[in-house]
């Protein structure tokens, strides 16, 4: 202490009780220079002629709100506080503070952006006014096909602002409709000299399961410039790791039913005897959906992320600047996800039901009676009877596996020619790839269960479904001798982008009269996409090595009991309603997934004996889009009444044209696994290829003026575009490897698809009334048109048939089929029907039991569907408020911001789910509410972010996403000039994430979250 100075401490203490107080968010630690007043401060007293240096919260805010005001449109801004320090940890995060932007959130973060209630596929992300390529490794399951950006690669330390231009621009690149976003990187002709900054936290996620583990992130910048500030050189780098859990409910529903609707799965008629345990039954008009499966998911996960960036600039001559920029980023992500759930089968069922015309479920239940017994049979064949009839509890892990690697290495030439005349060349090649990080696949799932649930049931009349079940007795689904190793999947997904894009832009400045200045030039953007994926998928969910009792004792005994175990449920949803229900399921078993799948494949072959999990791509998709997009814009300045004003009209011509080939899967037959699973069989595969292009042409003009000092009016009117997403636009035909009774799925890609166009309008009034102060309303209307919708079309395929299969409600069996029937009775089991397969037709009976179609049997009867561009339009206008103020010279200040939008197409839950419908997804009121302090060297910040509940997506099915508010709080002290501390919380109230479809009780998701919090030193130089 002795070094410390008296004064010194005092600051050191109150810095302390300030963190220690603040129920307000993570801003900066260390700042440039000692605080300094504001500029009416300096007024007050002392030299009104000195420099004002205004640094930390007060500088982002300024320095946002001067783009704003001198932007030519609608524009709006996040500005670094100084270098290497961002307001959040998180892009997304930070973007969610301007108005009119939400996020959609992903393991506790943030990592998609919606705009004005278009999501993150209809917004385009730029690097320094380059298009980025994106990747999105998808679920493994089909294809990634996502243009979506997503934040959570990029850590915010190597960023210096983000901008969101929200009216189109001719010299701005396209693609956005909601927005384009720009992300500006740090450069060292920035500020000149040698600066920069190097931080150390930990972080801890309280959400873990387990122990709870304190993880680290480190970053630094350093920017230099030297010979006579000529050459300038900057580096900056990230690490972090973070470890969390995201526990959930998922439960699956079955479609939207009339209450007239007489289909599998629906609920059961007057005549039938089921019909008395329905209480309020949905009426003939009413629409319901009856769950189809429900499950916990307890969830751990594991992200690392590294960042870095280098960047050369020159000044050769007073008027020639060059930049060679190198970005790059990686993010790995393990998550592992154990669960315990049921499934039905829609037979003896029981439920209750809230009032229509949309019908929710109280609760679910079906019970599963045994066979009588059968005097005819032996003791043996009556008890494989009892066997093939007991119903699974399924206790699963999968692992989710993958790696996200960005590149981008780009070049850029300023010339400041005689004459005004400014020419800029820019150039760059960019790379996103992401691929699975495990041997597995980057999504995988093993399944085990107990056999033997007489009933089980869902109650949805809390938050929190609550599952329960009951066992027939004698059996202990605690026994882990009884677990059995049952049916599994290992997908094998990969996705690269790659853009090569070459600009050239010209820029005249006039300096006086009415035309202000000229831009034109034109970009050319070659797009090259790769999309694959192979999916290995054994579908014995009776059992891994078969169903009878021998073949399940015999599995069950391959897996030691020593690689299970128990985990608790009520915990892991703490806080939620319905998670101390004494009917909830309380514990389950996990399991080591790789000991399991070891034991099974050298048993079962489960990935051929070699632990070879991971098949060659039997998908593999080509996309090629070349752009060439030539633009001119005139930029007018004039007096109106002695006020100031501008009025700058462009237009943009872009040409683009579309390669698609893909190599799909040859589909060659079909078998029956269970009495409602099937599969379709494959060998070989086969290219296809589609071609497709478009232009448009895109108008802008963006009007202002300034009627009263500090006051400005904008008027906007532009034309935009989104591309199609890349499945959309993929060449080839999908089928569904697995299907059900009541036939398959599939889809194909249509390459000529044309892109969603926006007309736009923007109006705004901005009254700024102080250097980090401003009120500011703006009203916005989007008119879009060539909307992407999907149509269906029946169809059966070759080769592809099954024992038996029902259409439009009417059942055809094969030969064999209905020979078994016939010496059996029409009820008989599956497993009889096994049993029947293997001694009359055993060439028609695969290795595990499988019935195999063969001559005779039934097509089956697949709907296709295709996307095309609808002639259906859509209106999504709406008002942004918001202000910024600071309160005097008290160093508090605050940010408030609203946004409503509307759209004329939304979704009708009161119409079944036979009818499509076209209904705008993302469309939602925002609101943000930020407090924060910013004197003397103690800075703190309290941020609520709120968004209503929102339609997610679906033509037939609606998903909807519940209302979601989340509060962060942060605060730094500067110890010294260059060193500084701080603190920050994330979700610090551990709001919890839920959704739900047609009624408000068809709970579909509740994902438990928690806070997370932060505590680190910075040193800046």
């Amino acid at each position: 202490m002795r070094g410390i100075s008296s004064g010194t401490l005092s600051r050191l203490l109150l810095g302390v009780s300030a963190i220690g107080l603040a129920a307000i968010p993570r801003v900066a630690v260390a700042q440039d220079a000692p605080p300094a007043p504001t500029p009416d401060q300096s007024q007050a007293g002392g030299d009104a002629n000195a420099d004002i240096v205004v640094t930390g919260i007060r500088a982002s805010l300024r320095k946002s709100l001067e783009l704003k005001r001198d932007a030519q449109g609608v524009v709006d801004a996040i500005s670094a506080e100084e270098i290497g320090k961002f307001p959040d940890t998180n892009l997304a995060e930070s973007l969610q503070r301007i108005t009119g932007v939400s996020i959609d959130r992903s393991n506790g973060e943030g990592q998609f952006v919606t705009v004005r209630g278009f999501g993150p596929e209809y917004n385009l992300v730029l690097l320094n006014g380059r298009q980025m390529p994106t990747s999105i490794i998808g679920d493994g399951n089909s294809a990634p096909v996502s243009r979506s950006f997503d934040f959570s690669n990029l850590a915010s330390e190597g960023v210096a602002a983000l901008e969101v231009y929200k009216s189109g621009r001719a010299t701005i690149p396209t693609g956005g409709i909601g927005s384009t976003i720009n992300i500006r990187t740090p450069r060292p002709f920035d500020k000149m000299g040698l600066r920069g900054s190097i931080s150390a936290r930990g972080d801890y996620d309280t959400s873990q399961n387990n122990h709870v583990d304190v993880t680290p992130e480190v970053s630094g910048i350093i920017s230099d410039t030297f010979a006579d500030d000529r050459i300038g050189i900057l580096i900056d780098g990230s690490y972090q790791l973070r470890r969390f859990s995201q526990n959930a409910a998922n439960i699956g529903f079955r479609e939207g039913y009339l209450g007239s609707e007489n289909n599998w799965g629906s609920l059961a008629m007057p005549g039938d005897s089921r019909y008395a345990n329905i209480q309020n039954r949905p009426g003939p008009n009413d629409v319901y959906q009856v769950p189809q499966n429900g499950g916990y998911d307890i969830v751990d996960g594991r992200r690392e992320r590294i960042n870095g960036q280098a960047v050369l600039q020159f000044r050769p001559t007073d008027n020639l600047t060059g930049t060679i920029d190198y970005t790059y980023s990686r993010e790995t992500v393990h998550i592992r996800d154990d669960s315990v759930g049921i499934w039905y089968n829609h037979g003896d069922t029981s439920s209750s039901w809230t009032n229509g015309p949309v019908a929710g479920a109280n609760f679910y239940t079906e019970r599963f009676g045994l066979p009588a017994y059968d005097p005819t049979l032996t003791a043996a064949q009556n008890a494989e009877n009892v066997n093939s009839a007991y119903k699974d509890l399924a206790y699963s892990a999968s692992e989710t596996a993958y790696r996200s690697e960005n590149k981008s290495l780009g070049g850029n030439l300023v010339w400041k020619g005689p004459g005004g005349v400014t020419i800029t060349l820019d150039a760059h090649h960019s790379t996103a790839e992401s691929k699975p990080d495990s041997p597995y696949g980057n999504s995988n799932s093993f399944g085990t269960a107990i056999f033997g649930v007489q009933s089980q049931t869902i109650n949805f009349q809390n938050k929190l479904p609550v599952i329960s079940f009951n066992m027939y007795p004698g059996i202990d689904p605690l026994n882990a001798s009884l677990i059995v190793p049952t049916g599994n999947a290992f997908r094998n997904s990969y996705f690269k982008d790659r853009i090569n894009q070459i600009s050239l832009k010209g820029h005249y400045d006039n300096g006086h009269g009415f035309m202000d200045s000229l831009d034109w030039g034109f970009e050319y953007t070659d797009n090259q996409v790769r999309s694959a994926y192979s999916v290995l998928q054994n579908d014995t969910w009776g059992g891994a090595g078969g169903s009878s009792i021998a073949q399940r004792a015999a599995a069950a005994a391959l897996l030691p009991d020593s690689i299970f175990h128990l985990v608790s449920i009520p915990d892991k949803f703490s806080g939620i309603s319905g998670a101390n229900n004494s009917n909830i399921v309380s514990q389950f078993y996990t399991f080591d997934l790789p000991t399991a799948l070891k034991l099974t494949d050298a048993a079962y072959k489960t990935c051929g004996g070699t632990l070879t999990c991971l098949l060659p791509y039997t998908t593999d998709s080509r996309i090629h889009e070349r752009t060439l997009a030539p633009y001119f814009q005139f930029n007018g300045k004039f007096e109106l009444f002695s006020r100031p004003g501008h009025l700058i009209a462009g237009i943009r011509y872009e040409n683009t044209q579309v390669n698609a080939s893909a190599l799909v899967p040859t589909p060659v037959g079909g078998q029956q696994n269970s009495q409602n699973e099937f599969n379709v069989l494959f060998s070989g595969s086969g290219f296809t290829s589609f071609k497709g292009n478009y232009d448009n042409w895109l108008p802008a003009v963006d009007f202002d003026i300034e009627p009263l000092n500090g006051v400005k009016l904008r008027a906007s009117y532009s034309h935009t575009i989104t591309r199609a997403d890349y499945g959309s636009l993929q060449g080839g035909r999908n089928l569904s490897t697995l299907f059900r009774i009541g036939g398959g799925g599939g889809s194909v890609g249509n390459p000529g698809l044309v892109p969603y166009k926006s007309k736009n309008i923007d109006l705004s009034a901005e009254w700024y009334y102080g250097n980090e102060s401003f009120l500011s309303v703006a009203y916005f209307n989007k008119h879009v048109s060539n909307y992407i919708g999907q149509t269906q079309f029946n169809t059966t395929i070759p080769n592809v048939a099954a024992p038996t299969t029902t259409v439009n409600g009417v059942t055809t069996n094969g030969p064999r089929y209905q020979a078994a029937l016939n010496a059996l009775g029409p009820n008989a089991t599956f497993f009889q029907i096994q049993q029947y397969y293997q001694t009359n037709y055993p060439q028609y009976v695969g290795p595990l039991g499988q019935l195999l179609a063969g001559p005779g049997d039934p097509l089956v009867n697949f709907v296709i569907s295709t996307p095309y561009n609808s002639n259906q339009t859509a209106t999504i206008d709406g008002f942004e408020f918001g202000i910024q103020h600071n309160f005097w010279h008290t160093g508090f200040g605050v940010i408030l911001n609203y946004t409503i939008v509307n759209t004329n197409q939304k979704f009708n839950n009161t119409i079944p789910h036979t009818i499509a419908q076209f209904a705008v997804a993302g469309i939602s009121n925002s609101a943000n509410a930020v407090l924060f302090y910013d004197k003397n060297g103690i800075q703190a910040r309290a941020a609520y972010n709120w968004r209503a509940g929102y339609f997610a997506g679906g033509s037939t099915d609606p998903q909807y996403v519940d209302p979601y508010g989340q509060l962060d709080v942060s605060a730094s002290y500067a110890i010294t000039k260059n060193i500084g501390v701080f603190f920050e919380g994330i979700n610090v109230t551990g709001e919890d994430r839920s959704g739900h479809l047609r009624s408000d009780q068809a709970i579909n998701f509740v994902q438990k979250q928690a806070a997370r919090y932060s505590l680190g030193a910075r040193f800046s130089f």
